[in-house]
């Protein structure tokens, strides 16, 4: 097993201690990010890659993802409130662990003090900012592993305008349908109450399921599961998804006119159907054609 899967284990005495890593750590960790950053160091993705996410298909980024070398991003096995609304966002993420008395009594004290209020699974909802993805790791659990009702999911979607990713449980489905907008992906629904469950870790690296996401990654939902992009390979990952679904409209477009094989289109372009790609390009309304220099460029060390 790879040592990322191991992440939240050694950072785990640490976590009790501080709750959080420092912005120094969270830098360090996601040292390749050079774009900005948020206060306490999480990386910031554009807007405008976040928004195009939202156009591209979840097997593209996977895909892309796994020839980059990016094995363990992806995660299925989920329930969703609506299966056709895609959870798009940055990740501000959670650990959470079964209780222990005397640790959770500190936790909460020391929490209170720095003003942390309610329950410890309402805390990582004070860190939020408009766009981000409430992502915890709730060790799986269902019966009292429900991590929020409405109640918190409106308090979720007021803050982020956004939705939430648990490995565990989540309550009261009916009254998280009425918050217009907002989604949800866990791994079950339980009438319970969270019960014997404490937070150890907040905005520091976390496993979901099978995958290992860092505070600040793109996250990126649909029906078939949940991908989680490192930042600092967002804005390429999601450009490139981005073509392959306009090179595939184009592919299918020649298929049903019967001008190119199967075969022909799913290798490396001749110069033939790359001009052929780009006069189609040129045509379609609401599309910025690609030059044939950027077209060479994507097409140039094709791993997808």
């Amino acid at each position: 097993m790879k040592l990322a899967f191991f992440l939240p284990l050694l950072l785990l005495p640490a976590l009790i201690k501080a709750q959080t890593i420092s912005r120094e750590e969270l830098i360090f960790l996601t040292a390749d990010w050079a774009g900005e950053r948020f206060p306490d160091g999480r990386p910031k993705i554009p807007d405008a890659v976040i928004e195009q996410a939202r156009t591209v298909g979840l097997d593209d980024v996977w895909t892309i993802l796994d020839s980059e070398g990016y094995h363990s991003q992806f995660d299925g096995g989920w329930k969703m409130i609506y299966d056709d609304k895609p959870i798009v966002g940055r990740a501000v993420t959670a650990m959470f662990i079964p209780a222990r008395p005397d640790v959770e009594a500190h936790v909460k004290e020391r929490g209170q003090q720095k003003g942390f209020k309610g329950n410890t699974n309402s805390w990582p909802i004070q860190q939020l900012t408009k766009g981000d993805v409430y992502v915890a790791d709730g060790f799986g659990k269902i019966a009292e592993g429900t991590l929020i009702g409405s109640t918190l999911g409106n308090a979720i979607y007021a803050r982020s305008g956004n939705g939430v990713v648990f490995d565990a449980a989540a309550r009261d489905l009916e009254g998280l349908k009425e918050i217009a907008g907002f989604n949800a992906l866990v791994r079950d629904w339980h009438p319970s109450f969270l019960k014997n469950v404490m937070l150890t870790g907040l905005n520091v690296p976390v496993r979901i399921g099978q995958a290992v996401v860092l505070p600040g990654d793109l996250v990126l939902t649909s029906s078939e599961g949940v991908v989680f992009v490192p930042a600092h390979l967002a804005e390429k990952v999601i450009g490139i998804a981005a073509f392959i679904q306009i090179k595939d409209k184009f592919s299918f477009e020649m298929l049903k006119a019967g001008k190119y094989t199967p075969g022909e289109l799913d290798n490396n372009w001749p110069d033939g159907i790359r001009q052929a790609f780009l006069e189609w390009q040129h045509r379609q309304q609401g599309l910025r054609p690609m030059t044939r220099q950027e077209l060479d460029k994507m097409l140039e060390k094709r791993t997808w």
